[in-house]
């Protein structure tokens, strides 16, 4: 794998200056990212386009993020999920309904983000050798 590949993540948030904050963060850092806002509309993201990384918030008006991670493990099963939440019990359940996710509990610095998210992509790295 070519390591100039720029990752390319998927955003799922439904507040909007959260939104545009980390979408701004990870293009910082590099990444390729597509922002959506709510998980219904990240789907025919999911059905098109390879993603590296669906990072969503849990808590979505029509869909939350545990049910759109349960859709992407079914349309795209190479696609990482990491959740963004500020909600402890909500943390509990996607730790158990989604246990190979990264779920990072709100207020978070966003270099833990970027911290956090490079540590996936290096962990796939390593995966893949």
């Amino acid at each position: 794998m070519n390591q100039s590949h720029t990752h390319r993540i998927l955003l799922a948030e439904d507040e909007e200056a959260m939104r545009s904050y980390l979408a701004r963060a990870l293009e910082n850092a590099g990444y390729d990212v597509v922002a959506v806002d709510r998980g219904t509309a990240a789907i025919p993201y999911l059905e098109t386009e390879h993603f590296d990384l669906l990072l969503s918030d849990i808590v979505m008006p029509e869909m939350d993020g545990i049910e759109l991670a349960q859709r992407c493990n079914e349309l795209s099963p190479h696609t990482k999920v990491m959740f963004i939440t500020g909600f402890a019990a909500v943390t509990l359940k996607a730790s158990r309904e989604q246990p190979q996710a990264k779920v990072l509990s709100k207020p978070f610095h966003l270099r833990d983000l970027v911290m956090e998210v490079e540590r996936i992509f290096a962990d796939q790295a390593q995966a893949s050798l």
